[in-house]
């Protein structure tokens, strides 16, 4: 028997791109437009994976948590303005990306970025093309959350799990992927740790662009490779 095509669901920041400058300072600019204070000790790996409405109810713990939704705006507003610009895909991605597409493979963008950011900065970088569908929040919280997100995605493309896997960064997609049957592949490139990422219960961490292949997609599924 011919065993269909698999789709592999892709994070974006920490896995397709190195987006921490930008999104550290519309998180800054954010919360200082509220005539508030960054916390001093501010945990990068905190501000890059979960939901926005999250990394800013972290960021106003003890000082504002009422505003969440105020910071929330105003990081898209300068996001969406300026920090969008300052991100790069990581070396070597966009050739796995390319031969993971022309391979047979159906990716899908899954992130908890907005949709309308990540279809701009996947345009800027020549990557849509690659991509059959791309999901990401909406201005409702719920879509943001992984596991949310990844049953829908299940919903929408009839698609049967055990011929799917996570590719993301941080624990948040492993949990997500989990959620809906799925198997997650763990990239340690991002901002996630190989500790996170093993706790969370990834199939497969991977440390180099260059591992992800099909052959490697193949091995988490269960199938003979090549």
């Amino acid at each position: 028997m011919t065993l269909p095509p698999p789709t592999i669901l892709l994070d974006l920041d920490g896995t397709i791109i190195d987006s921490e400058p930008g999104i550290v300072s519309s998180c800054r600019a954010a919360i200082e437009s509220l005539g508030l204070a960054m916390p001093e000790r501010t945990e990068i790996a905190r501000l890059i994976g979960p939901p926005i409405t999250d990394v800013m109810a972290y960021l106003l713990e003890g000082q504002g948590e009422h505003r969440v939704e105020e910071a929330v705006a105003a990081y898209r507003e300068d996001y969406g303005r300026r920090g969008i610009l300052d991100c790069a895909p990581y070396p070597g991605i966009e050739q796995a990306l390319g031969t993971l597409h022309t391979g047979g493979a159906r990716l899908v963008l899954a992130t908890s970025k907005r949709r309308d950011f990540a279809v701009r900065i996947l345009d800027r970088l020549g990557f849509s093309p690659l991509f059959s569908a791309v999901y990401g929040s909406s201005l409702g919280a719920a879509s943001a959350h992984k596991d949310a997100m990844i049953a829908g995605i299940v919903r929408d493309l009839a698609l049967d799990p055990s011929d799917a896997v996570m590719v993301g960064d941080r624990r948040f997609d492993v949990a997500g992927a989990h959620a809906n049957a799925i198997r997650a592949i763990g990239v340690l490139w991002g901002y996630g740790t190989a500790d996170e990422l093993t706790a969370a219960g990834a199939e497969r961490l991977i440390t180099d662009t260059r591992e992800l292949t099909l052959d490697t997609v193949a091995r988490t599924l269960g199938r003979s490779p090549g």
